[in-house]
C-alpha cells in the first residue's frame, strides 16, 4: 500500500491540487423534470403552426384594411352621403366572384391524364387539349423498340397461333354468348354473318386515291425544325408529335411522361429525365395554348392541380416542387378528380366513375369530399377497348393486315375507327360495311373497304370482362426509378393512401393477399389520419392476425378505421372458380373477409414494405360493375339508405365512356347483379350534357374561384416546411 505523498512531491511531478473556485462549464444548470406531472403543449395550438399561423394573418390584416378602406371611403363624400356598394362580379358561366378575390383570368386549372393534357384559365368555359407526349431526336422510333400492337405472333401458321390460343378461344366464347343473349332478347342472328364478314375482308384490295384528290390529307409535322431550333433541347408536344412521320430524318421517339395513371417508368432511364419530360411538356402548354410566354408572367398566376383519388404521394410532391421551384407560381392547390366532377356536375353525393384512356377510377363523393375507403383505381380504360377492337378485326381478316399501334398514323387511324364504329348496343349489331383511308407521308393514300360485325360491340364489353384485354406489360417498371413514399416517423412503413375497396379489388384477383399480415402491426390501432399502404390485415382478417387468437366462426371486432374488405361476389359471382366451394360456400383455406382466420390455418407475418410490394405486383383489374358495388359497399359500411342513395347517383365520366349506350348498359348490369335494388339503380352521364371527357377540368374552375379556399400554398410556406406543408393545407387527409 502507497502511502501518504507529500505536497512538495505532488508540486515537484506536477500534480499539485489546485482549486480556484471556476465552474468545469458555462452552461447553465437546469432542474430535472418532475416526472410525476410534466406537461407541454408543443404543437398543439394553431398558432404554432406555420401554415395556420399564416392563414390567421392574412385574415386579420383582411379585416383591417377593409375597416380602414371603409373609413376612407365614409371621410370622402364632402355632403355625407354613403357609396354604393360594389356589386359582386357575375362571370359568363353564371359563377359570381366576390369583390376582392382573386380574378379568375389569374388561375390556371390543370389536369394532366395518361393521354391528354387539359389546361385553361379558370375563367374560360372550356379548357385546351394536349396530347400528352413529345418527340425527341433519338436513335430508333417507338415502332423499332417495340413489338407491335396489337401483339400477335407474325410467323405462326393460322390466326389461333398467331395472337394466343387462349385469347382466341376467349374471344369465340364471348362471340357464342352474344348470339345466345341477342337470341334471348328476341334479336334477329343470321347464322352465317361471321363467315360473310371473314370472306369479305379476305377479299378486299385498297383503291389508290392520288395525292391531288384526297380532301382530308394530313399535313405532316417537318421534323427539320428541330435542327434550326435554337433551344437547348428542342422537342415537339402534343398533335405536332403525334403527326411526325415514321421515317423522319432524323429519327424521333415519342416519350408519354404518363402511362396508366401514374409515372411512365418503363420506358425511361433515369428521374431527371421523367421529370424534365413533364415540365417541358406544361411548359410548353402555357408558352403555345395560353400564351404566358415568359416565366416572369407565370409568377403572377396561381395553379390548380388536378390529381387522381387514390394517388402517389411522390408524385403529388414532385408536382408541387415543379409548381413552385420550376415555374414559380405565385399559389399552388391541390383537388381530387373525384370531388372535381361533382362540383363540375353540381353534384352533393355520387358515385363517380371516370373512365379514362388507360384507367378507371370509381369514388364515391358526399358533401365535396371523397370517401378514404371507397377508392378504386383499375388499370384499363379507353385505349384498351381500342387495341383490343384492332385486335379482334384483324383477327377477323382486317383487310389492313400491316396494322400497328405503336406507328403514329396507325395509332391516330385506330382511334379513329373505334369512335366511328364502336357501340354498345345491340340494335345496331349486324353486319355493316365501312370504308377508311391509309394516309401515310409520302405515299399515295389507299382506300379501303371493310364488314364489321359483333367486333364493335365485344370490344367495348371487355370493361365488363377485362380478361380479354392484353394486361401483359402495365405493371412493366413499377418502382424502377419513383420509390414509394415512407412514413416520416417509422422509416419502414409505407405511406401512400391505401383504401379498403381497393384492396378488396385486389384479393378479388390474388385471394393469397387475404393471408398474409404484418406481425410488428398486429396491436396497433389505425385511424383515418394514420393508415398507411402497409399497415397490417388484421381488419381485413376481422382480428388479430394469428390463428391461436380466435375460434373458428366467431368474428373478433375491427379496428376503427380500418374496416374489412367486402369483397363482391365471394360467393357465387366470384371471378376465381375453385375459390367458392362445392355448396356456395368459399373452398377450404380461404378465409372469409370479415372474419378471424379459424385455427389450423397459417397466416404468414410480413413486414410493411414486404406486404406492400405484394400488393402493388397484383394488378388491379376487375369487371367495371363488380368494381361499381364495392366501392359503393365500402362507401356506406352497411348503412341501407347511404347505399340506396348512391345507388341512384352514379355519374359516368371520362372520355373512355363515351361509346354509345354505354350508361344504359352499365346500369343493366348493375341491376342483374343487384335484382333487390333494381328500383334504385339509375347511371347518368353528367348534367347540363357536359363532354364527358372536360367535367373534371370544370369542376377544378368552378373550385378555384371559390373565395372562402384554405387550400392555397405559397411559396414562404413552400420554402420553409417543403412538402410537410400538404398535410395541414390539402382537404382531405394526407
Amino acid at each position: 500500500m502507497v502511502g501518504k505523498v507529500s505536497e512538495r512531491v505532488l508540486l515537484r511531478e506536477g500534480l499539485e491540487r489546485t482549486d480556484n473556485g471556476m465552474k468545469l462549464t458555462s452552461w447553465p444548470d437546469v432542474a430535472p423534470i418532475n416526472q410525476k406531472n410534466y406537461y407541454t403543449d408543443y404543437m398543439k395550438r394553431d398558432d404554432q403552426v406555420l401554415a395556420l399561423r399564416l392563414e390567421t394573418d392574412a385574415t386579420r390584416d383582411k379585416l383591417v384594411q377593409n375597416a380602414r378602406d371603409k373609413d376612407r371611403m365614409l371621410s370622402k363624400p364632402a355632403n355625407g352621403e354613403l357609396p354604393l356598394p360594389i356589386p359582386d362580379m357575375v362571370d359568363e358561366d353564371g359563377a359570381a366572384t366576390p369583390a376582392g378575390a382573386i380574378d379568375p383570368s389569374r388561375i390556371i386549372v390543370i389536369h394532366p391524364g395518361s393521354q391528354n393534357l387539359r389546361i385553361g384559365f379558370a375563367s374560360d368555359a372550356l379548357p385546351k387539349t394536349v396530347p400528352t407526349t413529345l418527340a425527341t431526336e433519338y436513335a430508333q422510333t417507338e415502332s423499332e423498340i417495340h413489338e407491335a400492337l396489337p401483339r400477335r405472333q407474325f410467323e405462326a401458321k393460322n390466326n389461333d397461333q398467331v395472337y394466343g390460343e387462349e385469347w382466341s378461344k376467349k374471344y369465340q366464347k364471348m362471340c357464342a354468348d352474344l348470339k345466345i343473349e341477342m337470341r334471348a332478347n328476341k334479336r334477329k342472328v343470321l347464322p352465317n354473318s361471321k363467315e360473310l364478314v371473314q370472306t369479305f375482308n379476305r377479299r378486299t384490295e385498297p383503291e389508290i386515291i392520288p395525292k391531288h384528290n384526297d380532301p382530308l390529307e394530313i399535313d405532316w409535322t417537318d421534323v427539320s425544325d428541330l435542327k434550326n431550333s435554337k433551344s437547348a433541347a428542342p422537342c415537339f408536344i402534343g398533335n405536332e408529335a403525334l403527326r411526325i412521320p415514321d421515317d423522319s430524318n432524323p429519327k424521333v421517339k415519342l416519350w408519354w411522361p404518363i402511362r396508366n395513371g401514374c409515372w411512365n417508368e418503363d420506358e425511361y432511364e433515369s428521374q431527371e429525365h421523367l421529370y424534365d419530360d413533364f415540365e417541358r411538356l406544361l411548359e410548353n402548354a402555357l408558352k403555345k395554348e395560353l400564351g404566358l410566354n415568359t416565366s416572369s408572367e407565370w409568377q403572377q398566376y396561381s395553379v390548380v392541380f388536378v390529381i387522381p383519388d387514390l394517388y402517389d404521394k411522390r408524385y403529388v410532391e414532385q408536382v408541387l416542387m415543379s409548381c413552385m421551384n420550376s415555374f414559380e407560381f405565385s399559389r399552388v392547390s391541390f383537388v381530387q378528380e373525384g370531388m372535381a366532377a361533382t362540383f363540375g356536375a353540381g353534384y352533393t353525393q355520387a358515385c363517380v366513375v371516370d373512365v379514362g384512356a388507360q384507367k378507371t377510377a370509381v369514388t364515391c363523393v358526399e358533401d365535396g369530399l371523397c370517401i378514404e375507403d371507397s377508392r378504386i383505381n383499375l388499370k384499363y380504360g379507353g385505349l384498351d377497348i381500342t387495341d383490343t377492337f384492332i385486335k379482334m378485326m384483324l383477327y377477323d381478316n382486317f383487310p389492313y393486315q400491316e396494322m400497328n399501334m405503336q406507328k403514329r398514323s396507325d395509332f391516330l387511324l385506330a382511334e379513329e375507327l373505334k369512335i366511328k364504329h364502336c357501340t354498345m348496343s345491340q340494335a345496331e349489331i349486324s353486319v355493316q360495311l365501312g370504308d377508311f383511308h391509309v394516309r401515310a407521308p409520302d405515299e399515295a393514300t389507299k382506300k379501303y373497304q371493310f364488314k364489321t360485325y359483333d367486333e364493335v360491340i365485344l370490344a367495348p364489353m371487355g370493361v365488363f370482362d377485362p380478361a380479354i384485354f392484353d394486361n401483359t406489360t402495365k405493371l412493366r417498371g413499377r418502382r424502377k426509378l419513383v420509390e414509394r413514399s415512407y412514413n416520416s416517423y417509422d422509416v419502414d412503413i409505407p405511406d401512400d393512401p391505401a383504401s379498403a375497396a381497393q384492396l378488396a379489388i385486389l384479393a378479388l384477383v390474388e385471394p393469397a393477399l387475404l393471408n398474409i399480415t404484418n406481425g410488428s402491426q398486429l396491436d396497433t390501432q389505425t385511424t383515418g389520419k394514420d393508415k398507411t399502404a402497409g399497415m397490417s390485415f388484421k381488419s381485413d382478417l376481422g382480428g388479430h392476425g394469428t390463428p391461436a387468437d380466435s375460434h373458428a366462426g366467431s368474428p373478433a371486432p375491427e379496428a376503427p378505421g380500418t374496416p374489412a374488405p367486402f369483397i363482391f361476389g365471394a360467393g357465387k359471382d366470384s371471378m376465381h372458380a375453385d375459390s367458392p366451394g362445392p355448396n356456395g360456400s368459399r373452398a377450404a383455406g380461404t378465409p372469409v373477409p370479415g372474419q378471424s382466420a379459424p385455427s389450423g390455418i397459417f397466416v404468414e407475418e410480413r413486414s410493411a414494405e414486404s406486404i406492400a410490394d405484394e400488393r402493388e405486383a397484383v394488378l388491379p383489374v376487375a369487371p367495371l360493375d363488380v368494381a361499381i358495388l364495392t366501392s359503393i359497399e365500402h362507401a356506406t359500411k352497411g348503412d341501407d339508405k347511404k347505399m340506396r342513395d348512391l345507388l341512384g347517383s352514379i355519374m359516368v365520366i371520362g372520355g373512355g365512356a363515351k361509346v354509345a349506350h354505354f350508361t344504359v348498359v352499365l346500369e343493366e348490369k348493375l341491376k342483374a347483379r343487384r335484382p333487390d335494388l333494381i328500383d334504385r339503380i339509375l347511371v347518368s352521364r353528367s348534367a347540363k350534357d357536359m363532354d364527358e371527357q372536360v367535367v373534371a377540368w370544370k369542376g377544378a374552375s368552378v373550385f378555384a374561384k371559390l373565395s372562402a379556399n384554405d387550400s392555397w400554398i405559397t411559396p414562404y410556406e413552400y420554402e420553409r416546411l417543403g412538402a410537410r406543408t400538404l398535410y395541414h393545407k390539402v382537404l382531405w387527409a394526407w
